[in-house]
C-alpha cells in the first residue's frame, strides 16, 4: 500500500509540477566534463573565461578580494597606450628613481621615450618605469590610480582597487574606509580581456607583450638597456598570446595570461598561486585551466528560434467594419548566435507576446521579448515589435463609418 502511495505522489508530481514554460530545445546532452577539483589547483584563487564573452568557465574563490602584485601592470599600459604619445619623452622624477627592485635604474632628469618605458614595464616588470609612466600620463601616481580605477568600473570590475601603478602592496585611507591595493581573479581576468579583446589599443598591447626581447637607449643615447620578457608562457604553450607575472611577498606569486587555439581565446588569472620556493606552481595551474578548458569548450550553432507569432487583437482601433476587431502582426529579429559552449551547458528559449492591445499602437512599438538562457543566466532578450501601425477610433471616423454602412444599403 505505501509502494502505491508513494507510486501515485510521483505520478501527480510529474503531471502538475511546473517548472515554467520553455519553448524550444535544449543544448546539452548527459555527458559530464570534470571541471579541476579545488584541491588540484595551487591558486588561492583562479578563473578560467572566455575572452570573447567574458563568461567564467570555471572558477576557485574568483571573487575572494586578494593583493596582484604586478599584474597590475597590465592597466598600467593599456592606459598609457590608450591616453599617452608613444614617441612622447617621459621625464624621470625623483620619487620615480627611488623605486625598490625590480627596477630599471632609470635616474632623476634622464629622459626616455614613453614606448620603451612600456616595454621595460611589460618585459622586465620594473616598478620605476610604472612610476614614471604614471606620472607622465596623469600627472601624479594619484591621478594615475584615479585613471586605474575609473576603467575599472568602466568594464566592469567589482571588487578591484588601485593605488599603485607597479603593484606594490599599499593600503589608504578613502570616504569608504581603507583599501588595500587589490583584485579579483573574476576582475583581474576582466581586465586582461580588456586589453586583448576591446581597447582600441589592443594590438599595440599584444605587440608589446608577445615581444621576447627588446632594446633601448635613454633620450640622447648615453645608457642602453635590453629587456626580456618573463613570461615562460609564451615558449611554454602554443598559441599563447600574452600575459603578466607578479609576486609580492603578501601577494605571493599571481598570474594572467591568455591563449588561443582556433577560435577560441582563453584567459587565465591566479591570485596567492605560491610562495618561494614555488614560483612554478603558476605554470602549473595555467596548463591544467587551458587544458581543461580546451577539452571541454567548444563553439556552437544556436539554431533555436520562436515560431511566427498569432496577430494581436487591437481594442479600440480602427477596422473596415463597425465594431469589428483589428489585428497587427508582429516582427522579431535574432541574430545568428555562437557560443562556446561544453557538453553539459543547456540553452533555452522563453518567448512572451502580448495577446491584446489598446489603440493606439505604433508601428515598431514593444508588445513582447524573446530571452534566451545559458544555464540560468540570460545571454540576450530580443524585443518583439508591431509590425503595423492601428490607429485609434474617434468620433469622425465613426460618423464616416456609419454613413459608409447607410450608403451600403439597397
Amino acid at each position: 500500500m505505501k509502494q502505491r502511495v508513494i507510486s501515485i505522489l510521483l505520478i501527480f508530481l510529474l503531471l502538475f509540477t511546473d517548472g515554467g514554460i520553455v519553448y524550444g530545445e535544449e543544448a546539452g546532452a548527459a555527458k559530464e566534463e570534470t571541471a579541476p577539483a579545488e584541491s588540484t589547483l595551487y591558486a588561492k584563487a583562479a578563473v578560467l573565461m572566455d575572452a570573447d564573452s567574458g563568461r567564467v568557465l570555471y572558477g576557485k574563490n574568483e571573487t575572494e578580494v586578494l593583493p596582484m602584485a604586478s599584474t597590475t601592470k597590465i592597466m598600467t599600459c593599456i592606459l598609457a597606450l590608450e591616453y599617452g604619445n608613444m614617441d612622447e619623452a617621459v621625464m624621470v622624477t625623483a620619487y620615480a628613481q627611488a623605486m625598490p627592485k625590480v627596477h630599471l635604474g632609470i635616474r632623476e632628469g634622464e629622459k626616455y621615450q614613453l614606448k620603451d618605458l612600456l616595454y621595460s614595464l611589460m618585459l622586465e616588470s620594473h616598478n620605476d618605469s610604472a612610476v614614471a609612466v604614471a606620472e607622465h600620463v596623469a600627472g601624479s601616481v594619484e591621478g594615475f590610480a584615479d585613471m586605474m580605477n575609473q576603467k575599472a568600473q568602466e568594464i566592469g570590475c567589482q571588487n578591484t582597487w588601485f593605488i599603485t601603478p607597479n603593484g606594490l602592496d599599499a593600503e589608504e585611507q578613502t570616504g569608504e574606509g581603507k583599501k588595500a591595493h587589490s583584485t579579483t581573479a573574476e576582475d583581474l581576468a576582466r581586465i586582461m580581456r580588456y586589453c586583448i579583446q576591446i581597447s582600441p589599443k589592443k594590438d599595440a598591447f599584444l605587440e608589446i607583450t608577445q615581444t621576447k626581447s627588446y632594446s633601448f637607449q635613454n633620450i640622447g643615447g648615453t645608457r642602453s638597456f635590453t629587456c626580456n620578457n618573463h613570461n615562460a608562457l609564451l615558449s611554454m604553450m602554443e598559441g599563447a598570446l600574452s600575459g603578466k607575472t607578479g609576486f609580492t611577498g603578501n601577494a605571493g606569486y599571481c598570474y594572467v595570461g591568455a591563449v588561443r587555439e582556433g577560435d577560441r581565446t582563453l584567459i587565465v588569472a591566479l591570485l596567492a598561486c605560491g610562495w618561494p620556493n614555488n614560483k612554478n606552481y603558476k605554470w602549473k595551474d595555467t596548463r591544467t585551466l587551458i587544458g581543461y578548458g580546451m577539452k571541454t569548450y567548444q563553439y556552437q550553432e544556436i539554431k533555436e528560434r520562436p515560431p511566427e507569432f498569432p496577430d494581436i487583437v487591437v481594442k479600440n482601433g480602427k477596422s473596415d467594419t463597425v465594431g469589428g476587431s483589428v489585428k497587427i502582426g508582429t516582427e522579431v529579429t535574432i541574430p545568428d548566435m555562437r557560443l562556446l559552449l561544453s557538453d553539459t551547458d543547456q540553452i533555452r528559449m522563453q518567448y512572451r507576446v502580448d495577446t491584446s492591445l489598446t489603440a493606439p499602437v505604433q508601428k515598431g512599438e514593444v508588445v513582447g521579448e524573446v530571452t534566451y538562457y545559458l544555464n540560468e543566466s540570460v545571454i540576450a532578450v530580443y524585443p518583439v515589435t508591431a509590425a503595423e501601425s492601428a490607429e485609434e477610433k474617434d468620433w469622425k471616423w465613426c460618423v464616416g463609418q456609419v454613413f459608409q454602412s447607410l450608403l451600403k444599403k439597397p
